[in-house]
């Protein structure tokens, strides 16, 4: 995915998380999500983000690809996203992997969502 591309969707999701109340101030677990076509190949990027993640998650797909789920705590900004977006893509590219992009659970009255 083009830096270009990301830039706009997080933008957007920025926007929509700051319409719906979503608390800036506080740390956050953000997830960056990407897909490798092995086990192997998924866990070894989860590797690479070792004391640096809150949590790595790698568990096989449905079609048998490799998802891997890295939760990192961090303020939700921009900044720090694309920052850290780009970490992840020199990792997970060379290994064969797709970026599938990012989340973060937002509380919205009470309940998470």
């Amino acid at each position: 995915m083009s830096t270009a591309v990301q830039e706009d969707i997080s933008s957007s999701v920025l926007r929509r998380m700051k319409e719906g109340g979503f608390d800036f101030s506080r740390f956050h677990p953000i997830e960056f999500y990407a897909i490798f076509p092995d086990e192997e190949r998924a866990r070894r990027a989860a590797g690479h983000f070792r004391g640096e993640s809150l949590n790595a998650q790698v568990s096989v797909r449905d079609d048998g690809a490799w998802y891997l789920e890295l939760s990192k705590v961090m303020y939700a900004t921009y900044g720090g996203i694309g920052d850290f977006e780009q970490d992840f893509e020199a990792v997970v590219e060379p290994l064969g992997g797709i970026i599938e992009g990012w989340g973060v659970k937002q509380e919205i009255r009470g309940r998470l969502v």
